[in-house]
């Protein structure tokens, strides 16, 4: 909890808090209790002192929700800002941990750079499978006493961060247990976890949650949000759309996919919604009017003829 909230307003918050994950991430509703419980406890300050607020490993395929949940929590606890993603492909050499705390004196590195935007937030550290064994080290630091020190002597408190690791571990083998209890699948993949990672590391994650392939009818749900949104964005700018019946089943056919999740998704809703409004501004139109798919089924059309565009 910061100075400026005052406790009334914060157990309104935390009140709010599961509704507002199931509003926004679809498919993975077994989670997201025991993401909020650990919250709760980090916001009401009942961590133990020199640990972070909260700690969680995230299992699971590509794209099911496991980075998004982390930004969603962190922007309705804080803001979007105290969101802090490293990319663990970008720290696989031993280099790299030059990169991550200042590779000699004088440098801070990147998580000193976290540092001097802020003392609270969310450092989310995706595909920890690809760090190198000197990263590992600090982040069995950051999970023991929630400091690290850089390359310029300076100690860093981050007591004030919540810490998530993501990983595809044990991902590929949820396709051979798709017909599978959830339990056993959680058991499986955290099984491959714990063989995979340091046992040190592992023991030391408070939350580990294994997350689900999404189903054609998960993906159906996200389809609608993504259009949402970006209907809203589009409004924005002074582009209202009022897309017709097709344009939904539309969209889940070009964006379902089900071994990469919510991604292809997401990037067929922003291009082909966009690509409509792009057409139709370049063609002297204003970007304005209802959305359809277009006659030869290749993509999405603002429709010209229909009496109501404005």
């Amino acid at each position: 909890m910061t100075a400026a909230t005052s406790p009334t307003k914060l157990n309104d918050k935390l009140h709010e808090l599961e509704s507002h994950l199931r509003q926004r991430i679809r498919g993975q509703d077994h989670v997201l209790p025991r993401v909020v419980s650990l919250l709760h406890r980090g916001e009401l300050g009942l961590t133990k002192p020199g640990r972070p607020r909260g700690s969680f490993l995230f299992l699971g395929p590509t794209g099911v929700g496991k980075t998004e949940l982390t930004l969603t929590f962190t922007s309705f606890l804080m803001s979007k800002d105290h969101a802090f993603r490293f990319d663990m492909s970008e720290y696989q050499t031993q280099e790299s941990l030059g990169l991550l705390l200042g590779g000699k004196l004088g440098e801070r590195g990147t998580l000193g750079m976290v540092y001097d935007k802020s003392r609270v937030g969310t450092l989310l550290f995706d595909e920890i499978e690809k760090a190198h064994a000197r990263v590992l080290d600090v982040f069995l630091q950051i999970l023991d006493a929630a400091r690290v020190t850089l390359a310029t002597g300076e100690t860093l408190e981050l007591s004030g961060f919540y810490v998530v690791f993501t990983s595809n571990i044990g991902s590929a083998d949820l396709m051979n247990l798709q017909y599978s209890t959830p339990a056993t699948m959680e058991r499986h993949v955290l099984t491959r976890a714990q063989q995979s990672m340091r046992p040190e590391l592992y023991a030391r994650i408070t939350e580990k949650l294994v997350f689900g392939r999404l189903t054609y009818d998960h993906q159906l749900e996200i389809a609608q949000l993504l259009l949402n949104q970006e209907l809203s964005f589009l409004k924005a700018k002074g582009h209202e759309l009022r897309p017709d019946g097709s344009v939904l089943p539309f969209l889940v056919r070009r964006g379902f996919h089900p071994k990469l999740g919510a991604r292809p998704m997401r990037d067929a809703v922003e291009k082909l919604i966009g690509d409509a409004v792009a057409l139709d501004l370049l063609t002297g139109g204003t970007g304005r009017g209802q959305l359809v798919v277009a006659d030869d089924g290749a993509g999405l059309l603002i429709d010209t003829t229909n009496p109501e565009r404005p």
